[in-house]
């Protein structure tokens, strides 16, 4: 059996989506326009249709994100963008609210987001039981993790490979919620993790001050596509649905060309989509937006995953500066463009930059020096050029076909046959007329079908029959051609197989008995799901209106200690630091939890 690997890009909007899919995405997910966890990517479900028709002339799948938790007052709309969503043809609905499940859904696949909290066998399996199609993972989970998961279950699973990191567990952070009334699982998150913070001890001793301690670096597996195959993942996801084009077109044409390979040297393996592309440059995702790249915990606890010194993009190392004049610097290594943007840390610890003005020789002049010194690091946080080209790239994707071109006494007629096994054919009644030069005949016919011209479609095989035709005009030829391959994308669109799943409720156990607010159960229908599979809501979403002072408001497998070499467990040799730590901002105190043996930390909003 032949397997289809997935490459899921982000679809800020539809541009974005059909740039994703020309540079190789096999699918893409796009939020519903409103209940999507990234509230201000919401698209009109015109927009969504648009991309939908396009997406299925590649096989290319299209994914609605409707992920947030709703109020029992929303319920009804959210209903209804469902099966909006569905008439317009989307292959999957990825969703958060349990609700959801109580009501007549149309026969949509369902994808468990992320926003479940999906980490272990035991809620997967829940998952796949109640109806899901497809689970998104948690991007805490290691290689070991997704192996197990995959060992007890059948579901289809899918993992981040590349993007930013939310600090805490998905659908487990409530400190936006608690600090600025802006919920994560209602898609406004105000990204507190980001924010500067010092952090102190039990006697109010300061251990570090003023840092980006919750924030992380960003995710990039590169290089890892077959340890992710083995493990069971067949769908690997790109973050970025509030990313620009650029960014899009860069991170998908270089995952597209790591599943290539991997293909290659594994024919058990296909792609999901249709059609072959050619970015057009060369992709290098240290060029786009990223805070420093990290693993994660792929592989277990290895790494420092914090990029506490800056939450804002670092950019590519690109040499020291060796040499200071009146308004220029040289540098030791990589070439400078006019236009770049280059960046540093002061001897404060605060990253600063400066745009490039002008590079003479290996002289450049910035638009400041302010505090640059002699030796400093040097970070590219913008590719001029790199960053013009992909505005500039018009990747088109393009679907394999055979033509075989007929002609009789009195007619012509020509067949296509695509990559994926479509036929059309076009004919077009005329009289056979004798060639002066049939060979030059025969060529003119090739030529101009050859000429795929602006369609989708790329020109593998040609025959035709006779050996030595009549004489054609041009415009019979071209007309000829142009019918068939538009009746070739009414048939890839027609016979698209998009799936169906009817969504029939049971009584599969949930893991646990009860359940607090970390459900977030903010509807009835939610606390009535969660009845009927054997649990009890204690407490309903804090989104509800529940004060979260003392409560635990983070859980994450970040840990600071660990950050910081002082992990017991991890770390040889490891710093002793006089708990509870706390972390401060300018207006509340967090209370830092550890719990070693699941190797998570936990964060508690403290009373002011």
């Amino acid at each position: 059996m032949i397997i289809p690997l997935e490459l899921l890009s982000p679809a800020g909007n539809v541009k974005i989506g059909i740039a994703a899919i020309d540079h190789g995405a096999d699918a893409v997910y796009i939020g519903a326009p409103s209940f999507s966890a990234r509230a201000a990517a919401g698209n009109s479900i015109e927009d969504i249709a648009e991309l939908i028709r396009y997406a299925h002339l590649f096989a290319a799948k299209v994914y609605v994100a409707l992920n947030t938790i709703v109020t029992d007052q929303e319920l009804p709309e959210a209903l209804k963008l469902t099966r909006q969503v569905y008439d317009a043809g989307a292959d999957g609905l990825i969703i958060q609210d349990a609700g959801l499940l109580e009501l007549d859904l149309p026969p949509i696949p369902l994808i468990a987001s992320t926003q479940m909290h999906n980490t272990t066998p035991e809620k997967v399996k829940f998952l796949e039981a109640v109806g899901f199609s497809r689970v998104i993972l948690a991007r805490e989970l290691s290689l070991a993790e997704i192996k197990i998961i995959r060992n007890q279950t059948k579901v289809e699973l899918e993992f981040f490979v590349h993007g930013a990191l939310c600090v805490s567990y998905s659908g487990q952070c409530y400190m936006s919620q608690a600090i600025a009334k802006r919920s994560a699982n209602r898609g406004v998150c105000a990204q507190p993790c980001r924010h500067r913070y010092t952090l102190s001890d039990e006697d109010g001793k300061k251990i570090l001050e003023n840092k980006h301690l919750l924030s992380l670096k960003d995710l990039s597996l590169t290089g890892l596509i077959p340890d992710l195959v083995k493990a069971g993942i067949t769908s690997f996801k790109i973050e970025g649905r509030y990313k620009d084009a650029g960014y899009v077109k860069n991170i998908t044409a270089a995952f597209s060309r790591e599943i290539d390979r991997f293909i290659l040297n594994n024919p058990q393996y296909c792609r999901a989509g249709s059609g072959k592309t050619s970015a057009g440059f060369e992709p290098d995702p240290d060029k786009t937006f990223n805070r420093g790249y990290t693993r994660h915990f792929l592989f277990g606890r290895i790494e420092k995953v914090g990029a506490i010194d800056t939450s804002k993009s670092l950019g590519k190392c690109v040499g020291k500066v060796t040499e200071m004049g009146k308004g220029f610097f040289r540098i030791d290594t990589d070439r400078i463009r006019n236009g770049d943007g280059l960046c540093f840390f002061t001897p404060s610890g605060v990253l600063s930059g400066f745009r490039v003005n002008r590079v003479d020789r290996d002289r450049i002049y910035p638009n400041t020096m302010e505090e640059l010194k002699m030796g400093e690091q040097l970070y590219r946080n913008h590719d001029h050029e790199f960053l013009r080209m992909l505005e500039m790239s018009s990747s088109v994707r393009r679907v394999g076909i055979s033509l075989w071109f007929q002609q009789s006494d009195t007619m012509i007629a020509l067949e296509v046959t695509d990559e994926d096994g479509n036929q059309a054919k076009a004919t077009i009644e005329t009289l056979y007329q004798v060639a002066r030069n049939p060979e030059t005949a025969g060529n003119r016919i090739i030529g101009q079908l050859s000429s795929v011209g602006n369609t989708i479609y790329q020109l593998e095989e040609l025959s035709v029959s006779p050996e030595h035709p009549g004489f054609l005009p041009l415009s019979i030829i071209n007309r000829l051609r142009r019918e068939a391959l538009q009746l070739l994308d009414q048939i890839r669109v027609k016979r698209y197989q998009r799936k169906t799943a009817v969504f029939s409720p049971n009584t599969a156990s949930y893991p646990e008995t009860t359940l607090g607010f970390q459900a977030n159960v903010l509807n009835q229908q939610a606390k009535r799901f969660y009845a009927r599979h054997g649990t009890v809501v204690s407490e309903p979403a804090l989104e509800a209106g529940g004060n979260p002072t003392g409560k635990r408001i983070m859980t994450t497998r970040y840990c600071i200690r660990h950050q910081l070499d002082a992990c017991p467990r991890h770390t040889p040799k490891a710093i002793s630091l006089k708990e509870p730590l706390r972390l401060t901002d300018n207006h509340r105190n967090y209370r830092l939890s550890f719990d070693c043996n699941l190797c998570v930390m936990h964060i508690y909003l403290e009373e002011q």
